[in-house]
């Protein structure tokens, strides 16, 4: 009997995935811890290995969306047969065509979401990955396959059409009705319907003969409005998390602010001659180093509010933010209040190198307890950041700017490198006293950086 090949949770918070790109051909033989195929969750795009050998059959297609412990795939044993239906990989052709990373056909969704003009999904929408195909955003129907968009015709009828192809069609003025359909069971795909426009666009011309004159093209403002042309990007997987986890903060969570500025005059000396003794470490390190200290004597810090209860959590781990291209990304440095600050600057560059990589494991992801972010690297110097749900707080970290303040002795001033540091707190666990408390224990470490170093 074919071993199924389920869409495994590869993250804590992951309901669905999408296909990023199949390893192993269709057909081609697997041992078992082989990767047969990369996917993306909603942290980061990994590799899944194959818990059993066999000759891989593909249920799901490049760029299909399904949710976590639905078959992609089925392993067959020597003899044996599909246990039923046409690969997805077989159906599609190469993944190389322009449509080869849409979903195979399954059964319509209801009339209401069709005619409104979106497809029919239970829940949030995933895009296909840009790597080769045209971007698409594929339903997440909470089953084995995608539900597949449809438009109405006149005579009641109904055309079976990616929702990718029907959004141009009504952008283009295309009647899908009169296209005829290149994709698995005759489905309309992007390729159609441009080729439809276009015969439509030639048709008018040829009309008019071979001497009239050419209508003018419209002006970018006629075009796409005031605006002029509008490209319309589908976000990744990463990109749709990040704004619903966004909006969900925003929403539910009451937050307030308190600011700080911090002396890292002595701190910036120190990593100087850290650095001279091959012993690096950069300012958010210690920054890092700082907070997890402060987490340790401060518990409502390194809590969280969930279900009506305040959640104190053991291990101090701290999340840091890295910027990845077009994501963000919070890799998590654990236990980082037992650890020297140049082994914090150890791991941070390295999960910042995978965060480049596309490296970033779901465990190293996971687990963190209060999260740092700093964009004082790029001149800023003062912001507000959004609480991560399930944390009581984070801490924006600005750039260290020279200023002139009263001399400790005299009427004079001295110039002196001052960090802005604002903390985003939970309301319903983290007071301001509390907070306030929080942040100066945080200045105090900093502007004793000796402390820091073991």
């Amino acid at each position: 009997m074919p071993t199924t090949v389920a869409m495994p949770r590869l993250s804590d918070s992951m309901e669905e995935g999408t296909i990023v790109r199949w390893l192993v051909d269709d057909g081609g033989e697997v041992a078992r811890g082989d990767e047969i195929a990369e996917i993306e969750t909603d942290k980061a795009t990994m590799t899944f290995e194959a818990d059993a050998a066999g000759r891989l059959h593909r249920l799901a297609l490049e760029g299909e969306t399904l949710a976590v412990g639905a078959p992609i795939a089925e392993l067959l044993g020597e003899g044996e047969e599909p246990s039923g239906g046409d690969s997805g990989a077989g159906a599609e052709g190469s993944a190389g065509g322009a449509d080869a990373q849409e979903p195979a056909s399954a059964a319509a969704e209801g009339d209401a979401a069709e005619d409104s003009g979106e497809a029919a999904d239970g829940g949030d929408g995933a895009a296909a990955p840009s790597g080769g195909g045209e971007t698409e955003r594929v339903p997440a129907s909470g089953g084995a396959a995608t539900a597949v968009a449809e438009a109405p015709t006149k005579a009641g009828q109904r055309v079976k059409a990616s929702p990718l192809a029907r959004r141009i069609a009504r952008e283009r003025g295309v009647e899908l009705a009169g296209v005829e359909g290149s994709g698995p069971n005759g489905r309309i795909v992007k390729a159609d319907v441009e080729a439809a426009a276009e015969r439509g666009a030639a048709a008018p011309a040829a009309a008019n003969g071979a001497g009239a004159p050419a209508a003018a093209a419209p002006s970018g403002e006629a075009a796409g409005g005031a605006k002029g042309a509008v490209e319309v990007v589908e976000p990744t997987r990463i990109q749709q998390v990040i704004a619903r986890r966004m909006s969900e903060s925003k929403a539910t969570i009451p937050d307030f602010q308190v600011r700080t500025e911090a002396d890292v005059t002595e701190l910036l000396e120190l990593r100087r001659t850290l650095k001279e003794h091959d012993r690096n470490a950069s300012v958010n390190d210690f920054v890092v180093k700082a907070c997890a200290l402060a987490l340790r004597e401060h518990p409502k810090a390194n809590g969280a509010f969930a279900d009506g209860k305040f959640q104190l959590h053991e291990r101090v781990n701290v999340g840091v933010a890295v910027a990845g291209e077009g994501t963000l990304v919070v890799p998590t440095v654990f236990d980082a209040d037992r650890k020297p600050v140049t082994e914090i600057a150890a791991e941070t560059r390295a999960l910042a190198g995978k965060v480049r990589d596309n490296a970033i494991t779901p465990p190293e992801l996971a687990g963190g307890t209060f999260t740092v972010s700093n964009l004082g690297m790029y001149g800023i110097t003062s912001f507000t950041a959004v609480v991560n749900p399930g944390q009581a707080a984070i801490l924006a970290v600005g750039a260290a700017v020279k200023r002139a303040v009263p001399a400790e002795e005299g009427d004079g001033f001295a110039f002196r490198s001052l960090m802005d540091l604002s903390l985003s707190c939970d309301h319903r666990i983290l007071y301001g006293a509390e907070a306030a408390e929080f942040l100066a224990r945080v200045r105090e470490l900093l502007e004793s950086p000796w402390s820091l170093i073991s």
